[in-house]
């Protein structure tokens, strides 16, 4: 006794009417129209709540089963098996199970896949991205929250000097230029991709010595060692980035550069990888690191009574300085 069934021959919208059965191996339908295939050529479509379940042959034609128990209980005594997908679909349990599956896959992405993307991705960046990218980023700063420094030329000289015939800790050391600025944003220092490290008046007058100031250089140079800022682009605006590598049209992540730049908050990681740089930087140059680890307590303190974006990162300063205590004496 065969299932009634549906055949269309693909070609045409016509449908016949026949019987559907299985004999030793072989698919067999008969009726309007007559024919015979081994089952392992046909495709059979997956179980899906009211709507039928199809036959494919191999040239196209296809049957439309109108008795979906009966036709599963033919398929199970063939030894037919839905695919584990199909069967997953079916289940509730499945369907919340590959819910939370594809979440933590996509959170997975998000927290391991795009950063080491990122930081593969901005170690392969030519040079001539980095350098635009910093002097478009620049001209908007300037234009909107900077001025020129007022600092004596002399007091500018000396720190571009010193910090200048400081050597890296590694081999590799980026390219430096300090840059000096008077802001409107307190207290500050920030690297740009391009090697470029911007130091206000604000967070030079803050201290008593150079040598913090040298500390704070240390970090940003860090930075820009590690290529935090291209990193945290690349993973902020990733459509944005992967068309500036195809194009090499800029202006798509440049308009957020600045308020990305002045309120950057670098992942805990990241800080304590600038950290590390600046304690081997300094070590590397016999400067104390009490210098860091004073350079942080300052701008912890003005930051309480003024806002100053600077330390509005994690981990905290008292992390930090632990941290720099741990690397070894102060004096």
């Amino acid at each position: 006794m065969g299932l009634s069934a549906s055949y269309f021959d693909g070609k045409t919208s016509r449908k016949l009417n026949v019987e559907f059965s299985v004999e030793g191996g072989l698919a067999r339908i008969s009726g309007d129209v007559e024919r015979r295939c081994p089952l392992g050529q046909l495709r059979v479509s997956e179980p899906m709540r009211h709507v039928k379940r199809k036959i494919t042959f191999p040239d196209g034609a296809f049957l439309e089963i109108g008795d979906t128990a009966e036709f599963n209980r033919l398929l199970a005594a063939t030894g037919h098996r839905d695919s584990l997908v199909a069967r997953a679909q079916q289940s509730w349990r499945g369907a919340v199970l590959a819910c939370v599956a594809a979440v933590a896959i996509l959170a997975a992405l998000y927290l391991y896949g795009l950063p080491a993307a990122a930081k593969l991705i901005a170690r392969t960046l030519p040079e001539n991205v980095e350098r635009g990218i910093g002097r478009e980023t620049l001209a908007l700063l300037d234009q909107r929250f900077l001025s020129p420094s007022r600092l004596p030329e002399a007091r500018r000289n000396a720190i571009a000097t010193r910090f200048q015939f400081l050597a890296p800790p590694y081999p590799g050391a980026p390219a430096r230029q300090i840059l000096f600025r008077q802001s409107r944003i307190g207290p500050n220092a920030f690297a740009l991709p391009s090697g470029q490290i911007i130091l206000t008046d604000e967070i030079v007058t803050l201290f008593d010595n150079d040598d913090a100031v040298m500390g704070v250089l240390a970090h940003e140079l860090g930075h820009v060692h590690e290529r935090h800022l291209l990193r945290r682009i690349i993973q902020s605006s990733a459509t944005g980035a992967a068309i500036t590598m195809l194009t090499g049209d800029l202006s798509i992540i440049l308009a957020g550069l600045p308020t990305l730049i002045l309120d950057l908050k670098y992942s805990r990681a990241a800080e304590l990888e600038a950290d590390d740089y600046a304690i081997a930087m300094l070590k590397a140059n016999g400067i104390s690191l009490s210098s860091l680890a004073t350079a942080f307590e300052k701008l912890e303190s003005r930051s309480d009574s003024e806002v100053s974006p600077y330390l509005a990162s994690h981990p905290s300063t008292a992390e930090r300085i632990s941290r720099i205590r741990d690397a070894g004496p102060l004096h």
